[in-house]
């Protein structure tokens, strides 16, 4: 069964490809990229941004273990260095005081004496002249090796420094990347609010109807204070009727007769009260 849908599978492959052969001739391939790259294109055009800077930021993330691990190795490797350049510091020492019992043995052998007493022991000039020589081969073979140790070291140092540049610039361009996905994020968002902000309406005709209210009640307040000025201004007005005092005043004295009647005078200025008896 399985071979039967392995065989239909190849041969709807074969029968697509020889009539997109027969349509489109020799221009096959060139459509087939070019739809491939729009289908490209478009599956990109639709993954959302957001999604993209999460991709961004997880392959950044996923790059701190490695820088970890070199960070480790370098620190090792500075160590290694030291130990290395204090090997190199202790051989040094070794070999001048080696070379200053070479040069001793040298000048024993440069006499004429048969015999020589160093220390403890005493040498013929045959042992002697074996101990110089095999002094003398260790100490050359002393100072190749002290040699390799120095141009090793030399190029462990050089090595370690392009390690550190290098761990640097990494340094400096995921720091870079992390403020330009922290920039892009911030971006975004700030895009996001916007589009928020554009779907924000606003009914500008209930408002125009609350501001003709506002200006009626504004209105009839103004009319009602006029009106309170005016009542003001003619609470106090002299009746256009009013009361002849002359007349006023002989009332009075008639209805009190007990009061002592007040002089009167006219507009000619004849005194006119009555005369007391």
């Amino acid at each position: 069964m399985l071979w039967k849908t392995i065989k239909l599978g190849v041969a709807a492959t074969g029968g697509a490809a020889i009539l997109g052969g027969a349509l489109f001739g020799s221009d096959l391939a060139s459509f087939v990229g070019s739809s491939f790259h729009c289908v490209s294109s478009a599956v990109k055009e639709n993954i959302p941004v957001e999604f993209q800077i999460r991709r961004a930021r997880d392959l950044l993330e996923a790059t701190a273990p490695e820088m970890q691990k070199n960070i480790r190795l370098i620190a090792e490797e500075e160590v290694d260095i030291a130990s290395l350049r204090g090997d190199i510091t202790q051989a040094n020492q070794s070999l001048a005081a080696e070379k200053v019992r070479l040069q001793t043995l040298r000048d024993d052998l440069g006499t004429s004496q048969s015999t020589f007493t160093i220390g403890d022991f005493t040498y013929t000039r045959p042992q002697l002249t074996q101990e110089l020589a095999q002094r003398f081969t260790g100490y050359k073979e002393a100072t190749n090796s002290l040699q390799q140790k120095q141009q090793l070291l030399e190029n462990r140092q050089q090595a370690l420094a392009a390690a550190n540049q290098a761990m640097q610039i990494a340094s400096d361009q995921r720091a870079g990347l992390q403020s330009e996905i922290d920039g892009l994020e911030a971006h975004y968002r700030l895009i996001q609010a916007t589009a928020v902000g554009t779907d924000v309406q606003v009914d500008n005709t209930k408002l125009a109807q609350a501001e003709k209210v506002v200006g009626d009640v504004r209105r009839q307040l103004s009319i009602s204070e006029h009106m309170l000025a005016e009542e003001a201004k003619f609470a106090h007005a002299v009746p256009a009727d009013a009361t002849n005092e002359k007349d006023l005043l002989t009332q009075v004295d008639a209805y009190l007769p007990s009061q002592p009647p007040t002089a009167v005078t006219d507009a000619s200025g004849t005194d006119n009260s009555p005369q007391r008896r």
